[in-house]
């Protein structure tokens, strides 16, 4: 009976021992919520429960839940057409890892003046992420508003106006909310190694600062929508160079003719564009084999007011996928820019390992395609 009995308290220890400290956790979980946290807006935000039915806003911040998230389609209430209409091929990678993103109802495509409150009612969302872009314009607000008034919280994120400090900012933030605070760690600090190792050794050999000419979207016919100062515009100058838009464009960048570029006379020059031609004739990104990419950037460079700057004459002519400037991969950007403009300091960069490292330990999804290509003299011969 003794034995029995000590058998029976060993037990009971033993169960104690084992959920206690589960109960402990639910304990901590519990307390978390409500939640109240500041967006990239500002604002403080408070979320009642652990969100499951998210509005996107834009649907490129898909790309940022696929980063913290398994599986970052089964949160979606509904979302933006804008990825899917932009660069159809990212989608399609989505919807082969994760098919109910079909079925995911679109609210609009991105812009917010279209954005249908009807459906929003029907979709019982408990949050709703915008981008920044939309959340400074009338319609954005109409719809923050809107959403508050039949109880939907909204958090604004910016991947895009100061990336280089709002990057990993911004993971921590969605980390908090979605419960994912390791991940989002994770990959904070990750981005936040990647950037201090380009500030660190362009701080210790400053020059070199060869001049450089971002061109979004370059078309045959027309010269040049340069980048200015801001977004991916910011990490041309953290990697060493000096943008020939700075000074004489606003900070997101704007149309520059012919003359400026020519008298500039850039040593560097970066393409910007997106998959399959559809706002240019360089193809790059999600989707595009390499090939395509080099033939479509050397068609680009032989633009009359192109073809004789020194970039070219020198092949010093790069391209990259244009959507990094939205999302949290810009990294990738960082160290291609890094390699390309100082390849004294940086010849050991590879951004393309870096993408692989992303998908390996972050990407519900992989991200797979042409995402930076380079020329050489030789190849726009």
């Amino acid at each position: 009976m003794l034995q029995l009995g000590l058998r029976s308290a060993i037990r009971i220890i033993l169960t104690l021992l084992i959920t206690l400290p589960l109960f402990a956790i639910a304990a901590r979980a519990e307390g978390k919520w409500p939640m109240t946290v500041k967006d990239a807006a500002g604002r403080e935000v408070t979320i009642s429960a652990p969100p499951k039915a998210i509005l996107l806003g834009s649907g490129f911040n898909l790309v940022a839940l696929s980063l913290i998230h398994p599986d970052p389609i089964s949160l979606l209430a509904g979302w933006s057409g804008d990825m899917k209409g932009a660069n159809p091929e990212i989608y399609e990678s989505f919807r082969r890892k994760f098919p109910a993103i079909a079925d995911v109802p679109l609210i609009d495509d991105g812009t917010l003046p279209g954005l249908s409150y009807e459906t929003l009612l029907t979709l019982k969302a408990d949050l709703a992420i915008l981008a920044n872009w939309q959340a400074d314009n009338e319609p954005g607000q109409r719809a923050i508003d809107y959403l508050a008034s039949i109880g939907v919280p909204v958090i604004v994120v910016d991947f895009n106006s100061d990336p280089l400090k709002d990057t990993p900012d911004m993971m921590r933030l969605l980390g908090r909310i979605l419960e994912r605070d390791e991940q989002a760690e994770a990959f904070a600090r990750f981005y936040e190694d990647k950037l201090a190792l380009i500030r660190s050794r362009v701080a210790a050999k400053p020059e070199p600062r060869p001049t450089v000419l971002m061109d979004a979207f370059p078309k045959p016919d027309q010269c040049c929508w340069a980048y200015g100062v801001g977004g991916l515009g910011e990490f041309l100058t953290v990697a060493g160079g000096r943008n020939i838009a700075e000074g004489a464009l606003p900070r997101a960048g704007g149309t520059v003719s012919a003359e400026p570029v020519i008298a500039a006379n850039p040593d560097v020059y970066i393409a910007t564009s997106s998959p399959g031609g559809v706002y240019s004739g360089f193809s790059i990104g999600p989707g595009v084999a390499g090939d395509d990419a080099q033939q479509t950037l050397a068609a680009a460079v032989k633009a009359p007011v192109l073809s004789g700057i020194a970039a070219v004459e020198n092949g010093r002519v790069h391209g990259i996928w244009n959507f990094f400037n939205a999302i949290p991969l810009n990294i990738v950007a960082a160290e291609a820019f890094a390699h390309w403009l100082r390849p004294d300091i940086f010849a050991d960069l590879a951004p393309e390992k870096t993408l692989a490292e992303i998908n390996e330990r972050f990407a519900a999804v992989p991200f797979e395609g042409t995402y930076t290509v380079s020329l050489t003299a030789d190849t726009q011969r």
